[in-house]
């Protein structure tokens, strides 16, 4: 799952759930379920990104661009299969933890499949990245061991340069294509948003984690902020990408 210099910076970790390891958190039944309920839905969200890459370089216009793909799509697939690997080590059946996302997950592609190449890198920038904020932002209430697993999956896999320099050559040849992606952008940060916020209404451990006492202090307030840091970072990669946010 890629992201950019223009992530979101959520706060930093500083006490209660957030200052242990594993074994002393997951001791707390709610949570464990919780970070179960999380890496289910990152390692699905990671399997489909491989699919969806694989099926993109498809669209690619030359083969220099169908390897950039190719080789994005096999990190993809190496963080779900770091994830599935964790998963294991904790006594949980991956396919299991990954099951109540599936349909979201796959409702939310089907409805923001792109229709060619350049739709296809936005999806990749912008789309992968709004879930990596989000997914950085829940981190900082995770264990010490669960959250240095995150960060470390939701590293750059080399959307950002790619994507950034293939549509900004693509707006300065045809001017015209800058206003059609930046449409495509908007739906995709609101289509974006809106999974997040399913994802996480439709699992009570995880909403409580959120919303409740994972870091001190965290509470519905902050869930605004939340998203509204997600929302800056999103202007921010429009910006880069040389389209109106």
């Amino acid at each position: 799952m890629g992201t950019s210099e223009t992530s979101a910076t959520p706060p930093q970790p500083e006490s209660g759930t957030a200052a242990r390891d594993w074994v002393r958190a997951s001791a707390d039944p709610q949570y464990r379920a919780a970070v179960v309920d999380l890496l289910g839905a990152l390692a699905y969200g990671e399997l489909a990104a491989f699919e969806r890459l694989a099926e993109d370089a498809k669209l690619a216009p030359t083969l220099t661009d169908k390897g950039e793909l190719a080789a994005m799509a096999a990190a993809e697939f190496h963080h779900f299969d770091t994830l599935r690997e964790r998963l294991l080590q904790i006594d949980v059946d991956p396919t299991e933890a990954m099951r109540p996302f599936v349909s979201s997950l796959d409702e939310f592609h089907r409805q923001t499949a792109p229709s060619d190449w350049l739709e296809g890198l936005i999806k990749a920038y912008v789309g992968d990245s709004i879930a990596s904020d989000f997914y950085r932002e829940v981190a900082v209430r995770l264990d010490t061991d669960t959250r240095d697993l995150v960060l470390g999956v939701l590293d750059d896999t080399g959307h950002s340069s790619f994507a950034v320099d293939r549509v900004r050559a693509a707006i300065e040849a045809d001017p015209r294509v800058g206003g059609r992606l930046a449409l495509w952008a908007r739906r995709l940060m609101g289509e974006a948003l809106s999974q997040a916020q399913r994802v996480v209404a439709e699992r009570d451990a995880l909403s409580t984690m959120l919303v409740g006492g994972a870091a001190a202090g965290f509470d519905l307030a902050e869930v605004g902020r939340m998203f509204s840091r997600i929302t800056e970072a999103h202007t921010k990669r429009m910006a880069a990408l040389g389209l109106a946010a």
